[in-house]
C-alpha cells in the first residue's frame, strides 16, 4: 500500500467510527449514512473543509495539499461518477454506430472526461495526492470504511484508455416505453462492465467498476462496524430533551 497522507491514523479512523456510529443511532436513521454526513465526519476528524461543489473532491486539507472524493452508498446502489455531457456528443455518438473506431473513439472521450475531471481538482486546488474515503452500508447491518489512494499530481490520470472496450446495449422495450441503449465499458484485464453511459437520456456515468476498489476488512487503513439495534438508538422524545437543554445553555 501506498505511503501516502490522505491516509487517516488508528486513533483517527476510531474517530471517525464513533460519529457514525452516533449518527446511526439518531431517530430519524433509516439504512443509509448520506454522503453530506460521511464527508462533515471525514473533514471533522481530519480537520479538513467540506467542497460543496461539483469537482471531483469532496473534502480538502489546504494545509497538506490533500483532498478526498467521499462516496456513501449501499452496496447494492451503483456509484454515479457524474452527469457526462460530452463535447460534439452528437456527432460523436453518430460515428460510433458506424464503425469499432468510432465505438472505440467514444469511448476515449469517455475515459478522457473523467481523467480531466481529476486533473481539474490537481489545479484548481494545488493538490499534491487525491485519495477516497468510502462507506458501504450492507443489508445484513455490516459497514465498511475504507480509504485508498488514487493518484498524485505526478500521475493524475485514473484510468488508461487502452484497458478498456465499449459496446452499445440492445434497446429493451417494456409495456411502458421502450429503454433508450446504454454505452457500456468492459475492463479488458477483468472483463467486467466498468461503466455504463446514457449518452441518450440524462448523461448519468455510472461507475460499476467501482466494486473493484473495494478493500477487504483487515487490510490497512480500514474498518467495520454493525448498525445499532432498535434499542441501541435514541428515541425522539429523549434527543428533543437534549435539544431543548442545549439551547436553554446557550
Amino acid at each position: 500500500m501506498k505511503a501516502s497522507a490522505i491516509f487517516s491514523t488508528a486513533n483517527q479512523l476510531e474517530e471517525l467510527i464513533s460519529l457514525l456510529v452516533k449518527y446511526a443511532r439518531l431517530p430519524f436513521f433509516t439504512d443509509t449514512i448520506p454522503g453530506a454526513v460521511m464527508e462533515a465526519a471525514l473533514a471533522k476528524v481530519r480537520q479538513a473543509e467540506v467542497l460543496k461543489t461539483y469537482d471531483f473532491i469532496d473534502v480538502i486539507d489546504r494545509d497538506r495539499q490533500i483532498g478526498w472524493q467521499v462516496k456513501s452508498t449501499k452496496a447494492s446502489t451503483p456509484v454515479t461518477w457524474k452527469r457526462a455531457k460530452l463535447p460534439n456528443q452528437r456527432n460523436l455518438i453518430e460515428v460510433s454506430m458506424e464503425s469499432p473506431e468510432g465505438l472505440q473513439s467514444l469511448g476515449d472521450t469517455i475515459i478522457d472526461f473523467c481523467n480531466h475531471h481529476v486533473e481539474q481538482s490537481f489545479r484548481l486546488y494545488n493538490l499534491r495526492e487525491i485519495g477516497y474515503s468510502r462507506l458501504i452500508v450492507f443489508d445484513d447491518g455490516r459497514v465498511i470504511y475504507f480509504e485508498r489512494f488514487l493518484c498524485d499530481q505526478g500521475d493524475p490520470k485514473i484510468f488508461k484508455r487502452e484497458e478498456f472496450e465499449w459496446h452499445w446495449t440492445v434497446p429493451k422495450k417494456t409495456v411502458k416505453k421502450e429503454q433508450l441503449p446504454a454505452l457500456h465499458g468492459y475492463h479488458k484485464a477483468s472483463a467486467k462492465k466498468w461503466f455504463a453511459w446514457h449518452g441518450l437520456g440524462e448523461n448519468q456515468l455510472h461507475f460499476s467498476g467501482e466494486t473493484d476498489w473495494w478493500i477487504p476488512i483487515g487490510e490497512p487503513h480500514t474498518a467495520a462496524f454493525s448498525l445499532p439495534s432498535l434499542d441501541e438508538k435514541i428515541d425522539l422524545e429523549t434527543l428533543m430533551d437534549v435539544l431543548t437543554k442545549l439551547k436553554e445553555t446557550d
